[in-house]
């Protein structure tokens, strides 16, 4: 078998060779590192030739119950690439290499009948007695995934003799595995030991019902969680967390090669013309890329939402992934962006340099950051350090998805130890900023702090024997928009450079931003997808450099 002559390889090959603007960034990204792992370019994955030929026959055995034809035949092509990758990528030593599968898609996509075929194949091939369960807000939303493995079975007669339908449960008497649909707002999900689950409709639920599958899976050498959604307004739901993680892993800022993920969702740079660009919905509906028909339901849709205000949420939503009730929360700057300023550190560029510090100094058992700015030849160049408690390094990295015992091996952040290693060692950041002018030879000009937690530092800095003066920064959107503001364009101008930092790049990649009623912007920490102490200490240094210099130089006047 010629992995290359598959439908599933060329529409990877398809979606990493698209100019026409139809395939979305981060499918583009999951496309090709999948297809170098087809090509046997990466040490990590294979493919196994067996194991797909073996998902092939049993979707061959499968008829599809509206099409008429074997399962196989009729799969979408993106269908037939998640479902290869989910049972034909594995490990070096055989395991399967994806635990999480998470399939971000447009209405009318058929994902819950693809999701039935996953499971049918799972049933049949993985091992016996197993358990499958389906999760969703309620329980007849829950049920869809039944209801649609129960057609596909009821229809191909190879099947039907192999499995036993019931009113709460399906289960494959081949190998004694049962799948139990599940609903949140009835069942409890812990207690459950879950080889293979379905979120579905991840976007209208909370983290809970995921992360007690999660749990049951702990385990187990071969696990599989499907979670799929579109998108939803709410904020905090569970389908966002994901999306954002996988995005971190597509964008290399975190270390997971277990999660396979297809996001359907138009790229930043062309949501604002959803109004008009075809490509917003081709890129939210790969259906659409091949159907004719399914492309011109949604823009008859799409006329709708652009003449009526109330068919504008449900459009956007559920036939774009843009979450439409929160246009005011965006992205603060694109991380590919923001990485082509990054620079490698020369000791002798700082030396004798004035520089400006910023000063993100958090609660005592979370994230502290400093940062320092300086200008040469109209650019801003900048160096970002991150304190973590010591106590706290695997529980945080755990919850926040972040390997920070990695990121403290690089020199990105540093372990704070103190007498209670679960909190910040005020006296470390302390020792670390007056420290600066010697290790770095630099001038300090001035430093900027946000007052919240910060006033006994301030005066240690003050009263030190080379001390340090300390400048209060608002954090009020009247006074952040102008450095958030400049920071934005220096990245897209190329006007800024940063020393390497990958918790910086995480931080930046988690940054949101919203408006106030005067559309001013502002990095936002309640709305952000994670930490980002490390972009609000980059803007308070940039502020200071921006009085300083940038505005003194045209005798310009900003607010205190």
């Amino acid at each position: 078998m010629d992995i290359r002559r598959t439908r599933a390889y060329k529409y990877a090959l398809e979606c990493v060779n698209d100019t026409a603007g139809k395939t979305p960034k981060y499918v583009r990204l999951q496309a090709e590192e999948w297809l170098a792992v087809a090509d046997g370019k990466r040490a990590y994955a294979r493919l196994s030739i067996g194991k797909i030929k073996r998902t092939r026959r049993i979707l061959k055995l499968m008829r599809h119950p509206d099409l008429g034809c074997d399962m196989y035949s009729g799969l979408e092509p993106y269908a037939l690439f998640l479902i290869y990758a989910a049972f034909g990528t594995v490990r070096p030593d055989g395991g399967r290499l994806y635990e999480t599968i998470l399939l971000e898609i447009a209405r009318k996509n058929f994902k819950t009948f693809n999701s039935a075929v996953i499971f049918i194949v799972g049933m049949l091939i993985e091992p016996k007695f197993s358990r499958f369960f389906s999760v969703a807000p309620d329980y007849k939303l829950s049920s869809e995934l039944r209801i649609a493995a129960r057609k596909i079975i009821k229809s191909s007669p190879a099947l039907i003799a192999h499995f036993k339908i019931t009113r709460d449960m399906i289960t494959c008497k081949l190998t004694e595995i049962e799948y139990v649909p599940l609903a949140y707002s009835n069942d409890r999900m812990d207690g459950k030991l879950a080889n293979m689950f379905l979120a579905d409709e991840a976007g209208a639920m909370d983290a809970y019902p995921i992360e007690a599958m999660r749990s049951s899976q702990i385990t187990l050498a071969n696990k599989l969680g499907i979670i799929i959604s579109t998108q939803y307004p709410n904020d905090n739901n569970a389908m966002e967390t994901e999306i954002d993680y996988a995005k971190k892993v597509l964008d290399g800022l975190a270390d997971d090669h277990s999660v396979f993920s297809l996001l359907y969702e138009p790229d930043e740079n062309i949501r604002k013309n959803w109004q008009t660009d075809d490509n917003v919905i081709y890129q939210a509906n790969p259906a659409a890329v091949h159907s004719e028909k399914i492309f011109d339901a949604i823009k008859k849709l799409r006329t709708m939402a652009v003449l009526y205000e109330d068919k504008r949420e449900n459009f956007l939503c559920k036939h774009c992934n843009i979450k439409y009730k929160s246009l005011g929360t965006e992205g603060y700057i694109e991380i590919d962006k923001f990485k082509e300023c990054r620079i490698i550190f020369d000791p002798e560029f700082w030396r004798g340099r004035d520089v400006y510090i910023g000063l993100d100094l958090s609660q005592s058992d979370d994230n502290t950051s400093v940062a320092m700015v300086t200008l040469a030849d109209e650019i801003i160049y900048g160096m970002v350090w991150g304190f973590i408690p010591a106590g706290k390094i695997d529980i945080k990295s755990d919850k926040e998805r972040v390997n920070y015992r990695s990121l403290i091996k690089a020199g990105d952040c540093f372990e704070s130890p103190s007498s209670d290693d679960e909190i910040i060692s005020y006296r470390q950041v302390e020792e670390w900023i007056l420290g600066l002018r010697e290790r770095y030879g630099v001038n300090i000009v001035q430093l900027g702090y946000d007052r919240y937690n910060a006033i006994s530092t301030v005066q240690h800095l003050e009263a030190a024997d080379d001390p340090v003066e300390c400048v209060e920064i608002r954090q009020h959107s009247s006074i952040l928009h102008v450095p958030t503001k400049l920071l934005y364009e220096y990245v897209y101008t190329h006007k800024f450079a940063y020393v390497a930092n990958r918790m910086l790049e995480i931080n930046v990649s988690n940054s949101r931003c919203t408006r106030d009623t005067n559309l001013n912007r502002y990095v936002n920490k309640k709305k952000s997808a994670g930490k980002v102490d490390m972009v609000v200490s980059l803007i308070n240094a940039v502020y200071l450099l921006n009085v300083n210099e940038l505005l003194s130089d045209e005798g310009g006047f900003v607010q205190m």
